[in-house]
This record gives structure tokens, C-alpha cells and sequence, in this order.
């Protein structure tokens, strides 16, 4: 490490974004009472308000300026994943324009993050102006206009700063910069679970062997994920062997890898995403039939849990289908004289792609919707005082193999180079 100095830069660089990502958590948003703030926190715990605030790294707890934390990216991204579908121009310009079209498509995401990023602002604002602890204080010492503008300029600047750190890590660091964000939001949540577990040992509300049950249950589960995470299908390729002038090239043998889990945490953060936010708008009311919808979509209830697995089954196979595409694989295998063995080029080649692809995504979502079910059961079932599995783990697991990953190419390719400058220096 000491002899790669592009490296340790990287890393700084990426520490250094995270470190100024974690201090704008705790940067308030100006007129709020803080202690009514928690206390009101305090008296959600276990409800959808905890769960986005995890995914917002404790920031909508604090209502800092980072609140929103990366969501609204994250919901204009699958606007516009779905746009490709509906869209051919959209299509056309992902598929066919290439770095220019994908960089047009993320300069439409930001300005849809900013759009979504205002109404949301907007309506916390004014939902914030009705929240009250249990006690009866007001969260918000002046409400009003002055009030509801600053909360939405504020809001939308720090949801815009996340994005440009974010672009900052992906460009200049190391490992996918949004993912970090979100990796960063979660691990510091774990000290105070393990916190409140000890607590709940020591006043004897939990048992000690539970709580050793509850341990290796997560050890298991995250060697279960990390198994799933790192396999694939390999699917054998033969390259037909071909004469050009006196040389022989072909004939090798290789294979097509294929994941389990093709779409990653992606399923499990569109759905997530898609559910968080109604209920949350509709938990900031004191309308009746809005607080029954926000009894339906409890994140322990059977309602939410439904929709969210049938929501992770849809966005598997439809985030399959946009990075994946048999028919390319097939064409180009039968442009490079490569040959699945026992099945005929092109389309009985495509054909068998995507019997095998559908299998596999099926039981990634299988795989997936049981991960993320997981804390809901501990939590209501077993009384888990903190959510363990989810989205949450799929994300800590998924992150962390894709740094090391990075890292480890990195390592690689200053080995490489310091071989063939060796190899010049003898030549």
C-alpha cells in the first residue's frame, strides 16, 4: 500500500466525502426544537419514520439538511430506468448514443432529483408544522411561510449535495459513490443497536441466550448472502477454431458467468423506495383514512410485506431485462464463431440464455424477498429492538464485496505495472 500512492490517494479522497457526508447528518435545519424532535422520534421507533431514517443515515431524525438523504435520486432513477421501457427515444439514447446518450440521461436525473427533491421538501415543511411530541410541544417554533421556504431551499441544496458527493467518490475515489453513502447511513447505526441490546440484557428484558440465538442467526445469514452474492451459473462457450493464413486461432473453451442475484441491491431500494414515501407523507397527518393507510404499510405489516415482495419480484426481472440481454450475448457469440455446447447458434442460443437467466432471477427474488423480510418477522415476532437483515444487510454485503473488489484490481493492475516497467527496464 505504501508503494501506491494512487491508491491511498483514492482511499483518502473517499474517507474524506464520507467524513463531510456524516457532519451535514447533524447540521440542523434552522427553527426547529430539537428535544420535541426526538422525543416524537423516539415514540416511532419500529415504524416506517425508523426505517427511512436509516436509509437517510439518522438525518431525518435530526431533520438536518441532508433529511431527504439520497432518496429522491434514487426514485428519479427508476423514473427513468422505467422511461426506457415506455420511451424509444429515452432507449435509443441509453442503447445507441453511447457515453453521450448515458451522460444526457444522468443530467435528466439530476434535474428530476431536483424536481422531486422541492415537492418533498415542500410537504415535510408543512407536515413538520403539525407534528407535535408526546407531550404536546411543537416541533416547529415558528411555523409559517419564512418557515417552509427555508426548510425547502435548505432540504433541496443538501439532497443535491449528496448527489455531487456521491459523483465525487465514483469519479475520484474508489467503489460506486452512492452506494457509499448509503453504506456509510447504515454502519452508523449498528453501534446503537448493539447499545440498546445490551441494555435490554442488563434490565433483563432480553434473554442472554436469545440474544447469543440472535447472533449466530446474523453470522449465518450474512455467510448465507455473501455465498448467494459471489455465485454463478457458468454456461460453457466453444470457440470453433479457425485457419488464417498458416496460423490456427479458436477453439478454446470458456464460460458465460451468470449471478443468482443479476440485479443486486437494486430490487430490494426500488421497492423500498416506492413504499417509504407514501406512508411516510401520510404519517405526518391526522387524517383518519390517511393514518389507516399508514397502519396498512407498518413495515411489520402483512400488507406492506406483500406489496414489497411482489414490488422485488417485478423490479428482478425488470432490472434483469434492461442490463441483461440475451439476444446481444447470442449475436455476438455467433459473430466471434462462439458456440454454446449442444445448442445450435442464434436464436436457440438466445433462447437458452433466457430460459436459464429466468430461472436464475426467479430464485434471486425468492432469495432477495426472503432477506428482506426478515427484520420485519425478527421485529415482530421475536421484539428484535433493531432492524437486522433487509436491505440494509443485501446493501452492507453487496457494498463491501464491490469495494474490495475495486481495491483488489487496483492492487493488481500497480503489480502489473510494476512487472512490465521491470520488463522494459531489462529490455
Amino acid at each position: 500500500m505504501a508503494q501506491m500512492p494512487e491508491l491511498r490517494k483514492k482511499l483518502a479522497w473517499t474517507v474524506l466525502i464520507l467524513c463531510m457526508y456524516r457532519v451535514g447528518v447533524h447540521v440542523p435545519v434552522p427553527g426547529i426544537d430539537a428535544g420535541a424532535l426526538s422525543h416524537f422520534f423516539a415514540s416511532m421507533q419500529g415504524s416506517v419514520f425508523a426505517l427511512l431514517d436509516m436509509f437517510s443515515g439518522g438525518g431525518l431524525s435530526n431533520v438536518s439538511v441532508f433529511a431527504l438523504g439520497i432518496m429522491p435520486y434514487i426514485s428519479a432513477s427508476i423514473i427513468l430506468q422505467l422511461l426506457q421501457v415506455v420511451s424509444p427515444e429515452i432507449k435509443r439514447m441509453s442503447k445507441e448514443e453511447g457515453q453521450a446518450g448515458r451522460r444526457k440521461i444522468t443530467q435528466y436525473t439530476r434535474y428530476l432529483t431536483v424536481a422531486i427533491t422541492l415537492i418533498q421538501g415542500f410537504g415535510i415543511a408543512t407536515m413538520l408544522e403539525g407534528m407535535t411530541s408526546p407531550e404536546g410541544a411543537p416541533v416547529v417554533m415558528n411555523p409559517g411561510w419564512e418557515f417552509r421556504l427555508v426548510t425547502i431551499a435548505t432540504l433541496t441544496a443538501g439532497t443535491i449535495l449528496i448527489m455531487w458527493l456521491g459523483e465525487q467518490i465514483t469519479a475520484k475515489g474508489i467503489g460506486n459513490g452512492i452506494s457509499l453513502i448509503i453504506f456509510s447511513g447504515i454502519v452508523v447505526g449498528i453501534p446503537s443497536a448493539l447499545v440498546r441490546s445490551y441494555q435490554l440484557i442488563k434490565a433483563g428484558d432480553m434473554n442472554v441466550l436469545f440474544a447469543i440465538f440472535i447472533l449466530i442467526m446474523m453470522l449465518a445469514v450474512t455467510v448465507g448472502i455473501v455465498f448467494v452474492e459471489r455465485a454463478q451459473r457458468r454456461i460453457p462457450i466453444q470457440y470453433a477454431k479457425r485457419q488464417i493464413g498458416r496460423k490456427m486461432y479458436g477453439g478454446q473453451t470458456t464460460h458465460l458467468p451468470l449471478r443468482i442475484n443479476t440485479a443486486g441491491v437494486i430490487p430490494p431500494i426500488f421497492a423500498q423506495s416506492l413504499l417509504l414515501f407514501p406512508a411516510t407523507v401520510a404519517g405526518f397527518s391526522t387524517v383518519e383514512w390517511l393514518q389507516q393507510v399508514v397502519a396498512w404499510f407498518q413495515p411489520t405489516s402483512i400488507v406492506y410485506n406483500i406489496v414489497f415482495v411482489a414490488l422485488i419480484f417485478f423490479f428482478c426481472f425488470f432490472y434483469t431485462a434492461i442490463i441483461f440481454d440475451p439476444k446481444d450475448i447470442a449475436e455476438n457469440l455467433k459473430k466471434a464463431g462462439g458456440f454454446v455446447p449442444g445448442i445450435r447458434p442464434g436464436e436457440k442460443t438466445r433462447e437458452y440464455i433466457d430460459n436459464v437467466l429466468t430461472r436464475l432471477t426467479l430464485w434471486g427474488g425468492i432469495y432477495i424477498s426472503v432477506i428482506s423480510v426478515l427484520p420485519m418477522l425478527l421485529i415482530a415476532q421475536f421484539n428484535v429492538p433493531f432492524y437486522f437483515g433487509g436491505t440494509s444487510l443485501l446493501i452492507l454485503v453487496g457494498v463491501a464485496i464491490d469495494f474490495m473488489s475495486q481495491v483488489e484490481s487496483h492492487l493488481i493492475s500497480a503489480q502489473y505495472g510494476d512487472l512490465m516497467g521491470k520488463a522494459a527496464k531489462r529490455g
